[in-house]
Formats: C-alpha cells, sequence, structure tokens
C-alpha cells in the first residue's frame, strides 16, 4: 500500500519540509527525506536558521572562525552561512528540480526582514542571494507586504524565482498575483525565457485561526462558538478559487501560452497551534493539484504515520468556505482586520528572529576570536 505522502504527491500536492540546518545536510537526514517521505522542496525563514545556528553550532564552528578571522560583520557571516546552507540542499534537491521539470527541487531563502517595508533594499539584497546562491532551484522570499509588491515585479522581471510569503487575506493575495503577471511581462519585454522562472505565493493558515478564534472566544455566543478551528482552511480554500480564477483570465493566459509558468499557492503555517485539533488538519482539508505544503517536521511525520488522504478537498468546497465568512460577519469578526493585525505581527516576528540570529552569530564570532587568540 502507498503512504499517505505518497498519495498526496500522487494528488497533486508537493510536500516541501519547512526547516533546514547544517546537520540535516551533511548527515544525509534531507537526502533521507526525499526517499522516505516524499519531500520535494524545503522553505526556511530566520526563525529557522536562529534555531539552525544556535543549536547547530559544531556544524557552524568551522566556518565561524574563518568568518570572525577574515574581520566578517554580523549580517556577511549571516549571509555566508545561510547561503551555503541553502546551496548545498540545492545541490541535494537538484534531482527533483530535474525530474519535475523545474517546478519542485526548490529551496527558498528569505531577504532580511528589517527590509519589509522598504522596496528598493529588497531588490537589491533578493538580486544579492540569487547570484550568491547560483543555483537555479533557489527561490527568493518575499514578504507580501505592500513596499514588497513592486519588489515581487522588479524581482520577477530579472528572472528571479520568487516565494512570497506572508499572505493573509484574499484582496492581499490578488495583489500578489498582479505583481507577479507584471513582473513575468517585464522579463518577457526584456527577451528572459518565462519558463524558468517559478513562483510560488505563501498562504498563512494556522495563524489565521488563532487569532479569529481569540475573537469568537471574546465574542462567546453559542453561534461564534460554533465557528471555531474553521477559518484558517476556508481562507485557504478561497485562495485556490481565486487562484484558479486569476489564472484563466485572457492577460494571464497569454503569458502561459508564451512559456509561463503559474504561481502555485503553498500552504504555509501547517502545523496546528491548537492541541485539541487533528494535527493533520491543514494537510488532508487542503489536498488539491498544483499546491505546495509546507510542513514542519511534526506535522509530515504525523502526516506520514496517520494523514488519510480522500483526493481533493478544495474545490468542492468553495460555497461552504463562502458561507464560513459570511457568518464570521454575522456574529461581529472583522477579517479584515484579523489579516492586517497577522500581517503586522508576521512581519514583527521575523524581525525579532532576525535580531535573534544576529545576536546568536556575533556571540559566535566573539568566541571564535576568543579562541583563536
Amino acid at each position: 500500500m502507498s503512504t499517505p505522502t505518497e498519495q498526496l504527491a500522487a494528488e497533486g500536492v508537493s510536500i516541501w519540509l519547512d526547516d533546514l540546518s547544517r546537520d540535516r545536510i551533511v548527515t544525509g537526514n534531507l537526502a533521507g527525506l526525499i526517499t522516505s517521505r516524499n519531500i520535494s522542496g524545503v522553505t526556511t525563514n530566520p526563525t529557522i536558521f536562529q534555531g539552525a545556528i544556535g543549536s547547530g553550532a559544531a556544524a557552524y564552528a568551522g566556518q565561524i572562525t574563518e568568518l570572525a578571522k577574515a574581520g566578517a560583520s554580523v549580517d556577511e557571516a549571516i549571509f555566508a552561512a545561510t547561503t551555503d546552507d541553502v546551496r548545498d540542499a540545492c545541490d541535494i534537491l537538484r534531482p527533483v528540480f530535474d525530474a519535475t521539470g523545474g517546478v519542485d527541487g526548490r529551496v527558498s531563502i528569505e531577504v532580511s526582514p528589517d527590509l519589509a517595508h522598504d522596496t528598493e533594499e529588497t531588490i537589491s539584497q533578493a538580486k544579492a542571494l540569487w547570484e550568491r546562491v547560483d543555483r537555479p532551484n533557489a527561490l527568493i522570499k518575499i514578504p507580501a507586504t505592500k513596499a514588497g509588491l513592486p519588489a515581487i515585479t522588479e524581482v520577477i522581471g530579472a528572472g528571479i524565482s520568487v516565494n512570497v510569503t506572508l499572505i493573509f487575506s484574499l484582496d492581499r493575495y490578488a495583489e500578489v498575483i498582479d505583481a507577479y503577471l507584471a513582473g513575468l511581462e517585464k522579463a518577457q519585454a526584456a527577451g528572459i525565457d518565462l519558463s524558468t522562472i517559478e513562483s510560488v505565493a505563501s498562504f498563512f493558515v494556522s495563524r489565521v485561526d488563532t487569532e479569529v478564534d481569540k475573537r469568537l472566544a471574546a465574542i462567546g455566543t453559542d453561534a461564534a462558538e460554533a465557528l471555531k478551528s474553521k477559518a484558517g482552511v476556508a481562507n485557504a480554500r478561497l485562495a485556490y478559487e481565486l487562484f484558479e480564477q486569476k489564472f484563466a483570465d485572457d492577460a494571464a493566459k497569454a503569458l502561459l501560452v508564451a512559456g509561463a509558468n503559474t504561481q502555485r499557492p503553498l500552504w504555509a503555517s501547517t502545523g496546528v497551534k491548537d492541541p485539541s485539533l487533528p494535527d493533520t488538519l491543514y494537510v488532508t482539508e487542503l489536498v488539491a493539484a498544483g499546491t505546495v505544503n509546507t510542513m514542519p517536521e511534526k506535522t509530515l511525520e504525523a502526516t506520514f504515520d496517520h494523514g488519510v488522504v480522500e483526493g481533493d478537498t478544495v474545490t468542492a468546497n468553495y460555497g461552504d468556505a463562502h458561507a464560513h465568512f459570511d457568518a464570521l460577519a454575522a456574529v461581529g469578526v472583522d477579517f479584515a482586520d484579523v489579516t492586517q493585525v497577522l500581517e503586522d505581527e508576521g512581519v514583527d516576528k521575523f524581525i525579532a528572529s532576525w535580531h535573534d540570529l544576529q545576536n546568536t552569530v556575533k556571540t559566535a564570532l566573539a568566541d571564535a576570536l576568543e579562541s583563536a587568540r
């Protein structure tokens, strides 16, 4: 019998691991997950690298020592260590990239969250990361802030593949798709082969339920209580409906005919935050062809162990998803405010993790210099 992760892959869902460390690379763990758990990509963020470098000191010690001796700044050391990890992971996933015609086998690396509201610096760092990693199967992560939207267009227009992150609302998602299509038009005008550009749009799921459920609890009625723990899945399902609509319009179809790829929806934040919920909820309820589900290892293992994959669980449920949001509005949940709060908090959390990473690397550089004396 096939495993649940094999069944997911057969349904057209790409399984990406939401984690990376040098230990995973050098021990063969990442390579093993490709074969044993059907992993076809990797996503990273500042929180992941802070944990990797903070807890994996031995794996990074040699490089940190060399960087310290060379007088590297904290940000230069982070840039070197993280791009090396992503490059090595890209090489491990290269056979997947080749076998899928460049669709999968992707590894994401994020621009500094400190730049989330700075368009020009985001563009500059995205190009620097792409050049430094120097692998066709890299993805540069750019947040879907207002300042991020023109950066997405410019970076896609330069022929760079992009993972757009921190998407919570349908309105912002529509703007992200438009930014992607505008970037493809720029790339086409520049004579770039559109087929070489890939993009995913990372729609966050569990954080939506956390914020909405907090508001429903405050309302406290039976009607509000009945709506708990459903908004995240409903929001993602409507995102897929929007994806289908946007890529069926004439402008998008013309680009697809010219060789462009769709910008696949990616389900992020798929580890459940509420322990009373099924631990595979944001996997089995979001099965649809042409999507990516990026999972922390705990969710990946739960899915492999007992996930029940029953085909497409998205496209037949658009009506229920719309009805759910009507019901949320009826009990007094302002979902536009929910998504704005989540975007602001998401940026703030990544900035905090980035600063933690800077502090970790600062200490490691100082310790390396001290040991070398």
